[in-house]
């Protein structure tokens, strides 16, 4: 209930809204325009639906749409070495990437592979931190803590037991791995308004005309 209300606050924001009614108003011409007319409307939609939807596909890249949560607390915790693929500062709130990783409201975002040693799969997570633990900027593997029993819980902790960052030299990741998500990708609640919206404003258009 928590997480769906969350969920609902994040959309109803001002962004979220100027997006939705936007990218309807330009769905709208689109099929406004070509259906009926007039072709002003075709014309002037075309571009700003091509927009539209060009922003939501980077929105929605799941490369970079997706960080996970920490594990639960008082849950059940396991260590494990963990591939370095990259470390990047990004916008706590959007996720998007900063040039300065010290400026206010930015986390670290690391891209790692975990490599469990109690049988389950490796698998690939995104996981932020407000700093560099482990010195991960500058290291090719590290040490993570995740749930057992819900293994997208991940964290890197600040100083893991002393013999993990020694099992965690020389990691490498398999062929084949998992990629766990949390969510929908980022977008895709204002992407479905908008064409909710496109939907209301041609019915109206029917009703009145």
């Amino acid at each position: 209930m928590n997480r769906t209300l969350s969920s609902l606050r994040a959309f109803f924001t001002a962004p979220g809204m100027a997006g939705a009614v936007a990218a309807g108003l330009a769905f709208f011409a689109v099929v406004q325009g070509a259906v009926s007319g007039p072709r002003w409307l075709l014309l002037t939609g075309l571009p700003a639906s091509a927009l539209a939807l060009a922003v939501f596909g980077k929105l929605g890249e799941p490369s970079r749409s997706y960080a996970l949560r920490g594990p639960r607390g008082g849950g059940p915790r396991a260590f494990a070495p963990a591939v370095v693929h990259g470390v990047r500062a990004v916008h706590k709130e959007t996720g998007r990437p900063v040039a300065d990783g010290s400026a206010l409201a930015t986390v670290f975002e690391f891209d790692l592979t975990v490599v469990p040693e109690d049988g389950l799969p490796a698998y690939r997570v995104l996981v932020r931190h407000p700093l560099d633990v482990q010195g991960l900027l500058h290291r090719s593997s590290g040490v993570v803590e995740y749930d057992p029993r819900q293994p997208w819980r991940v964290a890197v902790p600040a100083d893991p037991p002393r013999e993990w960052p020694a099992r965690a030299i020389g990691v490498t990741a398999p062929a084949e791995v998992t990629t766990y998500t949390s969510g929908p990708p980022a977008g895709l609640r204002t992407f479905v308004a908008s064409l909710v919206c496109a939907a209301m404003l041609l019915v109206l258009v029917r009703l009145v005309s």
